[in-house]
This record gives structure tokens, C-alpha cells and sequence, in this order.
């Protein structure tokens, strides 16, 4: 089921999100691991983030903590890094996979959050998860036309 600027997949309790966007797949996959980078979109309101920590290696953790919300961490541990053209990590009870597929001078990017049941996937629904997510991909697009990446 597409809800605007991301797709439910009851069958398989997945939220997909499905961007094409004017970068490389080496700088978008640079601002998922460099923390000066994806501090600066990771948000949903778009402001910079109050701690961002990544040990963007398999085993290692990410921590982020916005402004608004210091007492709640979005925190996982990294399963997989294959540069540049996967990651994915275990965060929240669910398993998040981002993707990079370079198409001439775009990068078709895709982020998938498979949650552990159709019970889990409506609590992140009703969480705001899909809409939060969906808002820090559109704010990866936007910065990446910003700052004109290669």
C-alpha cells in the first residue's frame, strides 16, 4: 500500500521508501556513515542533530539524539556495510536495509525497514516512524541538491 512518500508492505511488515536522487552512490553512502554528514539531515524537522555517534563498521553502533527529543535515542548496531552500495543495521526491534544503485548521473536509493510483525509494523505506523523516516530521506534529497553532490 503506497502512502505518498512511502509503501507498507503488510505481507512481508516492511516500510520502503524509494528515492532517485543527483549524487553518487559513494557520497550518499558517505552521509549515512559520516557523522559530520548525517547529523546535518538525519531530523525529521531538519534541524542538526544534538549527538550523532557511528562506528560504521559490522558489530558497530550508531546512536542519534535530536534537539527536541534528548531522551530518546535512536540507537542500533550495524549487520552488514558493503561500500558503496549497502548497509544495513538492527534498530528498534526492526532491520533497516538502505541500498545505492547508480543510473547514469542519479542514484536510485532504497530504504527498507522489515519489522518483526504486522502488530510492529502498525505500532511504527502509529509511531510516526514511516512519516519520520520518509521526511529525513526527503531531507538526504534535498541536501544532496544542495550542496550539488557528485
Amino acid at each position: 500500500m503506497t502512502q505518498g512518500r512511502f509503501t507498507l508492505d503488510e505481507t512481508t511488515h516492511a516500510i520502503r521508501m524509494d528515492r532517485r536522487i543527483r549524487a553518487t552512490p559513494q557520497w550518499l553512502f558517505a552521509a549515512w556513515t559520516d557523522p559530520e554528514q548525517l547529523r546535518l539531515w538525519w531530523d525529521p524537522s531538519g534541524a542538526p542533530l544534538a549527538v550523532c555517534e557511528v562506528d560504521a563498521r559490522v558489530g558497530g553502533a550508531l546512536r542519534l539524539v535530536t534537539a527536541d527529543h534528548p531522551d530518546h535515542a535512536f540507537a542500533g548496531i550495524y549487520r552488514r556495510i558493503d561500500p558503496p552500495h549497502r548497509l544495513e543495521f538492527d534498530a528498534m526491534g526492526a532491520h533497516g536495509t538502505v541500498t545505492f544503485r547508480a543510473l547514469g548521473d542519479e542514484t536510485e536509493m532504497v530504504v527498507e525497514i522489515r519489522c518483526a510483525s504486522a502488530e510492529h509494523l502498525a505500532q511504527f505506523v502509529a509511531m510516526g516512524v514511516a512519516d519520520g523516516t520518509a521526511q529525513t530521506v526527503d531531507n538526504l534529497v534535498a541536501r544532496a541538491g544542495r550542496v550539488l553532490a557528485p
